[in-house]
This record gives structure tokens, C-alpha cells and sequence, in this order.
């Protein structure tokens, strides 16, 4: 005789391989503690730290008042992003943010990508080491020490850049004063900081690339620069488009210290980007509101760039962050 299934039994066949998968991961959990308490600081740190003041974004959307907190302040809605929308400073400012992080990604995002070819075809480890170190130094200086050094070699009166100018029958410059030298500046010096730590990340990548690769392209006759360009780019290329998905996610936050700490009256017209402009209102002159409204708009250029360039990414190479 032929068994028959309510669907009551079916229902709870349907849902039994549910339950029992929700079982296993807390199992293995358990399992696995310890690396799950090893986490926990970091899951603190985020919660306290980057989730906890999102609660305070709301005053972009109200008249903070300190003596009246949060809460009691006056709702106003979008008033303070109409005002900085309507401000006579508004193109300016966003021209020289994009501007500025434009120029350092174009100029600054390929070079590690070079460094880091050209150091995985050294054969001299020494050589390599040596050179390693000399580009990865930079990174530990801080931004403080990095604009001083600036200052100090770029002074028109006892810096040494400015010396050899006038050697070779040259003016003085003023390079920390004038607004077409501020972006060149800020482009190279973050250069110079970076590649090396940006390096070790696609020296890291080519490491993985398989070496029986390299062995079938030697035994065709391929040379250096047909095996870096078939071999090791598309090797690397998934790292490289990670790297550039946040990259291109966070064009609009242009770093505030270096821009901050090199800005000055002469060269304002150049240097005024997002972040110092929020710093001056909030810090300076406290329009809290405001300034509050300023880094929201901000945040979320950053998260609408960074949706849509990981979706194309995704589309055109399969690669992506999620």
C-alpha cells in the first residue's frame, strides 16, 4: 500500500534541514570560541566607536543647541544642506575635493602596481630587500613630520630645492604659498609615503601567481615583459580591482591632516576641501548643524560611489567586494 504525505509532513520536512543548519554553525561556534573572543575587541571597538556616534548624526537635521542636547534641539530638516548647497563657496570647495583626490588616484594608484612588477623581476634579494626598505620607510613618518619636511626643503629662503634654483639663474618660489603648487605637493609627497606600504600588498599578490606559469612562457620564448604583461597583471588584476573599488569609494574623503597642516591664507583658494571646511565650521566657528550636514552629504557621495563602482566591477570582471 502506497504511504501518503500530508502537508503538514511536508512542511516540516521543508523545515527541518533549516533548523538543523542554524544547529551546526552554532556547534561549530562553539567549537570555535576562541577565535570568536578573539574578535570580540574588534567588535567592541566598531560598536563604540563607529556605530555608537551615528547616533548623533541627527543634528545635521536639526538647530543643535548645546543646553538643550540633542533631542531637544529644534528640528529643521534639510535646512542645512539647502544652505551649503546655496553657499557661494560650494563649487569651489567640492572642485578642489575632487580635484584633489582625482589627481592622487590617477597619479598615485598605478605606481605601487609598477614598483611592485619591477621589484618581483630583481633577482638580487639583497638588492630587493634594500630597496624594499629604502620605499616602505616613508610610511612610518608621521603627517606633522612629512609637511615640516616639506617646509623645511621648500623654504625659499634656506630651503635646498629653492638653493639649486637660483644656482642655475632661477627666482625663488614660494611652493607652500601658492595655490598651483598645492595639489603637486600634496599628489607627490603622498606618493612618496605610500608606495611602499601599497607595494607590499601587490608583492603579496604576485607571490601567489603560480610559478609553473612562468616556467610554460619561458619554454615559448616569452620575454620579461610579455610574461609580466600575460602572466603577472592578470595574475594580480583581482587585486588590483579591489584596491581600486576603495580607492574610487573613497574619492570624495580627501585626507584632512596633510591638507589641513600644509593650508594657509595664500593658498586657501586651493587647499579649502571638505574635510577642512567642515573642521572650520564645527571646530572653529561651532556651527555644529551645519558642519554635521557637510560630513553627511560627504559620507554619502562615498557610500553611492562605492555601491556603484563595486556593481560595474562586478558586471565587467566578475570581482567585487560583495
Amino acid at each position: 500500500m502506497m504511504k501518503t504525505i500530508s502537508r503538514d509532513n511536508v512542511r516540516l520536512v521543508k523545515e527541518k534541514p533549516a533548523a538543523s543548519s542554524t544547529n551546526q554553525t552554532w556547534v561549530k561556534m562553539k567549537q570555535n570560541y576562541e577565535l570568536y573572543l578573539f574578535m570580540l575587541p574588534v567588535v567592541i571597538l566598531y560598536l563604540v566607536f563607529k556605530y555608537y556616534p551615528m547616533y548623533g548624526v541627527q543634528i545635521a537635521f536639526k538647530d543643535f543647541r548645546a543646553s538643550k542636547g540633542i533631542w531637544g534641539s529644534e528640528w529643521v530638516g534639510f535646512e542645512h544642506f539647502i544652505r551649503f548647497f546655496e553657499a557661494y563657496n560650494f563649487w569651489p570647495i567640492m572642485e578642489n575635493t575632487i580635484l584633489l583626490s582625482l589627481y592622487s588616484l590617477v597619479i598615485g594608484f598605478p605606481v605601487p602596481i609598477l614598483v611592485a612588477l619591477m621589484l618581483n623581476q630583481m633577482m638580487a634579494k639583497r638588492y630587493k630587500k634594500f630597496v624594499q626598505t629604502v620605499i616602505y620607510a616613508p610610511h612610518f613618518i608621521s603627517t606633522v613630520v612629512l609637511v615640516g619636511m616639506l617646509n623645511v626643503f621648500l623654504s625659499p629662503n634656506s630651503g635646498i630645492v629653492n638653493h639649486v634654483i637660483t644656482f642655475f639663474g632661477g627666482e625663488p618660489i614660494l611652493f607652500m604659498a601658492d595655490e598651483g603648487w598645492f595639489r603637486p605637493l600634496y599628489v607627490l609627497s603622498g606618493i612618496w609615503q605610500e608606495t611602499g606600504f601599497a607595494t607590499i600588498i601587490y608583492l603579496a599578490a604576485l607571490a601567489g601567481v603560480n610559478p609553473e606559469l612562468h616556467e610554460a612562457a619561458v619554454m615559448d620564448g616569452a620575454s620579461k615583459w610579455k610574461r609580466v604583461r600575460h602572466v603577472d597583471i592578470p595574475g594580480i588584476l583581482p587585486t588590483i580591482i579591489i584596491l581600486m573599488v576603495l580607492a574610487l569609494g573613497n574619492v570624495m574623503s580627501v585626507g584632512f591632516e596633510k591638507a589641513f597642516l600644509m593650508q594657509s591664507d595664500l593658498n586657501y583658494g586651493a587647499s579649502n576641501i571638505i574635510p577642512t571646511y567642515v573642521y572650520e565650521l564645527g571646530i572653529q566657528k561651532a556651527q555644529y548643524s551645519f558642519s554635521a550636514a557637510i560630513g553627511l552629504f560627504n559620507a554619502v557621495i562615498n557610500v553611492v560611489l562605492l555601491v556603484t563602482v563595486n556593481r560595474i566591477a562586478k558586471r565587467l570582471t566578475e570581482t567585487s567586494l560583495w
